[in-house]
């Protein structure tokens, strides 16, 4: 008479003999994953990265903020395929791709992100550009204020809208009102996107912007999650 139960117990089971499902494989799939986009993230911002350096060769001048902004022209689209790749990675060591997922959704998302990051960018400048020369200008000190607010709102709003051009498709105009929509709408992904501002700001004052920029897949990982409540509502709510 055979044991079935022993044999069942002894005999590996189909999910048990899989290769790289396990928690480690698993972890060690999102810092590889987590690697590579990293390094076609720096690729894709190469040109801006440089202008920066040769910007910072010249010293800190207000005269330099619009130029900056040009160089950081790049980091929209990158950031965008950076958010669309760690979101479709795979939890399964054996099978990775990366790199195929950041292309495609670059070449998915390139005029989409430029739609979002230029005009966020081009405002961020002008905000930058009164801070930076209030003795000049003459106004009063309380207007950084609201000038603050207005910049720290539209870094917030631009979270919003990479996130959801990355993943979906919309107009637009549709993105950026959903992107204003999920401010109030889901107030803890405002205030986390917040805390990631100010953990970005932090670390380039202790260390570099070198620093920052060298963990961008980090906090494109990061926004990802903690933009979750609003990616489910934009897919139960506002897609067919």
């Amino acid at each position: 008479m055979t044991d079935t139960t022993t044999a069942t117990s002894v005999v590996p089971t189909a999910a048990a003999r899989r290769f790289g499902t396990g928690p480690l494989s698993r972890a060690a799939a999102l810092v590889y994953t987590l690697l590579v986009v990293e390094l076609l993230l720096l690729a894709a911002c190469l040109p801006g990265l440089a202008g920066l350096v040769l910007l910072g060769l010249f010293g800190r001048a207000a005269a330099n903020v619009p130029l900056a902004a040009v160089c950081l022209l790049p980091a929209g689209p990158a950031l965008s395929a950076a958010l669309y790749a760690v979101h479709r990675r795979r939890a399964d060591l054996a099978d990775l791709r990366p790199a195929a997922a950041f292309l495609r959704g670059y070449a998915m998302n390139v005029r989409g992100a430029l739609k979002v990051w230029v005009p966020a960018l081009a405002w961020l400048t002008v905000v930058a550009v009164v801070l930076v020369n209030f003795p000049a200008a003459g106004v009063p000190d309380w207007w950084t204020v609201p000038l603050v607010v207005v910049g720290v709102a539209t870094v917030l709003w631009t979270a919003n809208a990479l996130v959801i051009t990355s993943l979906f498709t919309f107009r637009g105009r549709d993105v950026a009102r959903l992107a204003a929509y999920f401010l109030f709408r889901t107030p803890r992904v405002a205030l986390g996107d917040a805390g990631l501002l100010v953990a970005a700001a932090g670390l380039t004052l202790v260390a570099t912007e070198a620093a920052t920029t060298a963990l961008a897949s980090v906090f494109a990982a990061l926004l990802l999650l903690n933009s979750r409540t609003m990616i489910a509502e934009v897919r139960d709510g506002f897609t067919a």
